[in-house]
Formats: structure tokens, sequence, C-alpha cells
């Protein structure tokens, strides 16, 4: 089965473990999904991302997503929305990037210089494509 959208995937499954409560996620490792794993991890949205190397069973690695709840048992992540997809594309510039619940939340930015958040991207004057927003 081929994959035509792996972001769309990851979020997927990242929306999926935190409804079931789940401690860890797995998922198929590519250096875009490690990017935006360390951006959510340095932003305080999961706990710790782990690269598992391929080996035994798998032939492939693999990225390990340890996911973060908040002390009563809530999850840190309320909401993922993907913004840009494959058959859209969405672009924005620096001084129309919005604000996500009015800046409680996070836009995820490719950008030319690599992935960065919105606050980032606003504050370093450069725009790009909106990958997606977390909340």
């Amino acid at each position: 089965m081929t994959m035509t959208d792996p972001i769309a995937d990851m979020l997927t499954a990242l929306r999926n473990a935190i409804a079931v409560r789940k401690d860890t996620l797995t998922v198929p490792y590519s250096k875009l999904r490690e990017a935006i794993a360390k951006l959510l991890q340095e932003e305080g949205y999961i706990k710790e991302v782990t690269t598992v190397p391929a080996g035994g069973k798998s032939k492939f690695s693999r990225l390990q997503l340890g996911l973060k709840y908040s002390s009563g048992g809530l999850p840190i992540i309320h909401g993922i929305r993907r913004t840009s997809r494959p058959g859209q594309r969405i672009y924005s510039s620096s001084p129309r990037l919005h604000k996500v619940l009015g800046g409680v939340g996070t836009s995820v930015i490719s950008t030319s210089t690599g992935l960065m958040t919105d606050h980032e991207a606003r504050k370093k004057g450069i725009g790009g494509e909106v990958l997606f927003r977390i909340w």
C-alpha cells in the first residue's frame, strides 16, 4: 500500500493514540517525521522522541514518541488539524500567519530554513507552507 500523505498518517496515529490514552506511539521513520516530532517535543506537546533502529522483525527504522499527559490524566494535545495537503498546498507569508486559538496553539511551518513554529517564523520574518495546527 502506498502512502500519499505521511504527515497526515503520523498525525492521525498521534490523535488515535491520545484518544485511547497510550503512553508511547511508534511510527515509521523519516527525516521529516523526526523533525516534526522533535519540534513537538521542544514545544512541550510530547515527552520524548527516540529512534528505534532496524533489526529483529522490522527491516525499517521507526520513531517512538512518548506521549504527554497532565497530572489529572488529560492529554496535553487537545486537537490536531492538517492544513496543507498534497491536493491543496497552503502557503503563507510571515505577516499573514494566523495565530492558533489566539496564540494558545501552534502552527508548524515548512520554510526554506527548515521546520519551525509560527512564532519563530513571525519573529524571523519568513513564511512557508503551513503543514498543520496543534493545540
